[in-house]
């Protein structure tokens, strides 16, 4: 399971070094795309299959669905993680999530976020002022 938040560092030829404690559950292949909320998603390579799966099974009829696809489907790739754990962030990618030199990886069950750093700090802070409505909301459906 990915579950913890690291601060790393980004270096200047866009390679990120992925936490110690993730890289046997990662493998070797990835696959990233533009997540919401401005930041990215890394996946295994057997959670994406995953995922895209169930995007498979959505309505191309539905905009919405045709708009998100796109969206997070076209902006996917899939990477290798090198001898000593690091992978590669594209350009784009680093561009999309407006990632500078600090950054933070939050694991988030089957997926990582990447994150600019002052962003995190912001969303986790508005976040944990909102935790207490956000589990009553979860206890309605039965989550919590």
């Amino acid at each position: 399971m990915l579950i913890g938040e690291y601060k790393h560092t980004l270096d200047t030829k866009k390679r990120l070094s992925l936490p110690s404690k993730w890289r046997k559950e990662l493998g070797k292949k990835l696959v990233i795309t533009r997540g919401l909320d401005n930041c990215l998603f890394v996946y295994p390579l057997r959670e994406w299959q995953k995922i895209t799966s169930k995007i498979d099974q959505l309505p191309l009829g539905q905009a919405d669905t045709r708009s998100f696809n796109r969206f997070f489907l076209s902006g996917a790739v899939e990477v290798e993680v090198d001898t000593v754990g690091r992978i590669l962030v594209p350009d784009f990618l680093k561009e999309f999530a407006v990632l500078d030199s600090k950054v933070v990886l939050a694991g988030i069950h089957n997926r990582i976020e990447i994150w600019n750093e002052d962003k995190w700090e912001h969303y986790k802070r508005t976040i944990e002022k909102e935790a207490d409505t956000l589990a009553e909301k979860l206890g309605d459906i039965g989550v919590l």
